[in-house]
Formats: structure tokens, C-alpha cells, sequence
């Protein structure tokens, strides 16, 4: 058995990959490269191929299948980069990476405290050397009412990491966890928009959720409400978020995350023009934190990313079910 490896980070991700080598006894190779036409050949003679949040086109999933790729196992939690028609068409299985979720919750509380007590005009005034006061006065998390969309594993841990600040709690999710019950009230979305200070995203991208915030969720909302997303860019209408921040129905967010940003997020673009006018427009906004897709990245989250690549391998060929596969 052997894995393929694209846009592997030789910084960090490489050094967890020979000892999974000799753990689960897979062999792998790798690039740093994201996949395109010119590399595809790469993959000849391996079992798997492995992603992290990339362009892949269904023409690369065709080219892999014929030479004899059987699984696709991402080093992402979330998996809508892959074209999931084709995967399913040409047989490939697909798993998604696991990690604990107290990196992510942790990060998304951080940018809810920033947004809350206007960090960014803060940091950028005090590198100016402007230490007044006026503009800068916050709201008490404490004091706020949170909303919290997607109670998985990560929203679920946000809400009891949460409840130690003695925030009022909503939540909502298509599937209710009784153990959410405890700290926090399940409502519906739009309940959920009209009593929430604070409006926190945890989900997948999908279908059926793109642009699930757009102008007439905002129009529901408080006015000065927060946005914070750590989950994916899509989920966010650019032109309503943008909208809604430049009339003011919006107090600010924190996202890190954006729609399109493959090809941006995790490159060195110092000093070119960038691609993605929501994000120019974004930098731009003083009530605005701003970071570029990292809420996953601690030691701990990247050792089992690259390892559940191994896991889901090991599992697929030994005909043992995988809890991270994804049934197309």
C-alpha cells in the first residue's frame, strides 16, 4: 500500500509522516505541489491520494482512477474541495481528517473576544502610537448572547467552553445533541438571528447551506450583531457580509475563513493583487479580524491530520469500517 501525498508542508506535516510509515506499515510519497496537469503521473504505482483544501478537477479524479487509485483520504475536516460526483462515478472512497476540537473552539472564542473588544482598531492605533480611548470601548463577553450554528464536535465544545463565561447559550443544528441541552437552548435559525449578540458557524460546506447567511439572514439579525466563522467561506454571501458591514446592520466579525480562498490561504502573496475582492474589501474595515484559515493549526491538530490519512488507508484496505469516511 502506498500514499501519495500532494501540497504536503515539508515545514510540518512531513515529519509525521514516517512515523505512521512504520506504524500502520504504509508507504508514501509526496509534493509539495498542489495537484495539476503536469504532476498527475506522480500518483503511478500508489493506492491513495491525499489533499488538503486544493483545487482537484474531476479530470484528475479520472486520471487517478486509471492508474489504479482506490481511496482518497483529506487532510482536511472538510472535504468540498474534492469533486464528490466524480469520486463517487469512479468508485474512489473518501475520507476527511479528524483532530480534537478544542483548537478550533479555543481560536473561534478568541475571535469572538478581539471582535467584542474592537482588538484590530486597538492593535492598529497603538502601532500609531494613538493610545486614547474613544472608539475603542467594547461589550463584555460575558454579558452577550451567542449563537451557535452546527453543534458537532467543535460547536458543541464552543458552547462548554463557553458557558464558563456565563453567556446565554442558543444553538441550532439539524440533529440536537442532549448533551448540548445543558448549557445551551436549541431555536431555530431565526430565532437564533434575532436574539444573538454574537453569531458563531460550525459546518461543513455543503449544498444545501452555501451562502446560509445572506441578506435576508442578516436582515433577521441584531442590529451591531458579530459574525464569527472559522468553518468555510461559503457559508457567508460576500455581498451581503459586505453589505452588512458598510451599513452598519453588522458591528463586525471575525473570520477566518473566506469564499475563494484557494490559492491565497496557506502562499506567500506578499505584494501582488490579490484575486478576491471580498478580501481586500475586508483588510480594509477596522471591525474586522482577519486571519487566513489557521484556527486548526496547532502541533497537536496537524499530527493527527496526516495520521488519519494513514488511519482511513489502513482501515479501507483491511475492509474495517472508518467513522471519518464520507458515503457519497
Amino acid at each position: 500500500m502506498k500514499i501519495f501525498f500532494y501540497a504536503l508542508r515539508p515545514f510540518d506535516e512531513l515529519q509525521y509522516c514516517e512515523p505512521n510509515r512504520e506504524k500502520y506499515g504504509i508507504d508514501y510519497a509526496w509534493t509539495s505541489e498542489v495537484p495539476n496537469l503536469d504532476n498527475l503521473k506522480l500518483v503511478e504505482g500508489c493506492d491513495a491520494v491525499s489533499t488538503n483544501p486544493c483545487e482537484v478537477r474531476p479530470e484528475y479524479l479520472e486520471a487517478f482512477a486509471k492508474m489504479g487509485v482506490k481511496y482518497l483520504p483529506c487532510r482536511s475536516i472538510g472535504y468540498d474541495h474534492l469533486p464528490l460526483d466524480a469520486a463517487k462515478r469512479l468508485g474512489l472512497r473518501v475520507s476527511h481528517s479528524h483532530y480534537p476540537p478544542e483548537g478550533v473552539a479555543n481560536y473561534t472564542i478568541m475571535l469572538m473576544l478581539m471582535a467584542t473588544r474592537k482588538m484590530n482598531q486597538i492593535m492598529l492605533r497603538a502601532a500609531a502610537q494613538d493610545y486614547s480611548l474613544s472608539g475603542k470601548m467594547g461589550r463584555d463577553l460575558s454579558n452577550c448572547t451567542v449563537g451557535v450554528i452546527g453543534t458537532g464536535k467543535i460547536g458543541s465544545t464552543v458552547i462548554r467552553h463557553l458557558s464558563g463565561f456565563g453567556c446565554k447559550l442558543l444553538a441550532y443544528d439539524l440533529y440536537p445533541s442532549e448533551s448540548v441541552r445543558a448549557y445551551a437552548e436549541y431555536v431555530s435559525l431565526e430565532e437564533l438571528y434575532a436574539r444573538s449578540d454574537i453569531i458563531t458557524l460550525h459546518l461543513n460546506a455543503t449544498r444545501e447551506n452555501y451562502h446560509l447567511i445572506d441578506a435576508k439572514a442578516i436582515a433577521m439579525m441584531k442590529d451591531g450583531a458579530l459574525l464569527v466563522n472559522t468553518a468555510r467561506g461559503t457559508l457567508i454571501d460576500p455581498e451581503a457580509l459586505l453589505q452588512g458591514l458598510e451599513s452598519g446592520k453588522l458591528g463586525g466579525a471575525g473570520l477566518d475563513v473566506v469564499e475563494d480562498e484557494n490559492g491565497i490561504c496557506y502562499y506567500n502573496r506578499c505584494g501582488e493583487a490579490l484575486p478576491n475582492r471580498e478580501l481586500n474589501l475586508l483588510r480594509s474595515y477596522p471591525n474586522v479580524i482577519l486571519s487566513s484559515h489557521t484556527a486548526f493549526y496547532t502541533d497537536v491538530n496537524v499530527a493527527s491530520m496526516v495520521e488519519s490519512v494513514f488511519e482511513a488507508v489502513a482501515d479501507f484496505a483491511a475492509g474495517r469500517e472508518n467513522p471519518c469516511e464520507v458515503h457519497l
